[in-house]
């Protein structure tokens, strides 16, 4: 795999790390309120959502970091397949949620996807 395609994989899990401990440890602080738009009380009442919403972005982070680490042709399949889910949730979020979730996510998982897959 070439180094660019590593850096962006490493970069799209970064990210989704960061999204994890946004929406898990600090909806309803300053950080998770400034992302969210969100009032105090709605910060409170949305939490546990948010809370599942980050669970899943840890597990996208996983994988890429799976991905990373595992020898080919699993560790390929694997930033392929998980690379793939960032991207359809970005475009799920942006349509459903926030048009913002298109350029945080879906954008940078399809530039790191068309990196990996053209340096196969």
């Amino acid at each position: 795999m070439s180094t660019a395609a590593q850096i962006l994989v490493a970069l799209v899990a970064a990210f989704h790390v960061y999204f994890m401990v946004l929406e898990m440890f600090l909806w309803e602080r300053g950080p998770g309120r400034s992302l969210s738009g969100f009032d105090a009380e709605m910060a409170r009442a949305t939490a546990p959502l948010a809370a599942n919403q980050g669970l899943y972005n840890g597990f996208l982070a996983a994988g890429l970091v799976w991905g990373l680490i595992a020898d080919d042709p699993t560790g390929h399949q694997a930033r392929v397949f998980f690379l793939c889910c960032v991207v359809v949730a970005g475009v799920y979020g942006a349509a459903t949620a926030n048009r913002r979730i298109l350029f945080a996510q879906a954008l940078p998982g399809a530039l790191a996807l068309a990196v990996v897959l053209a340096a196969g």
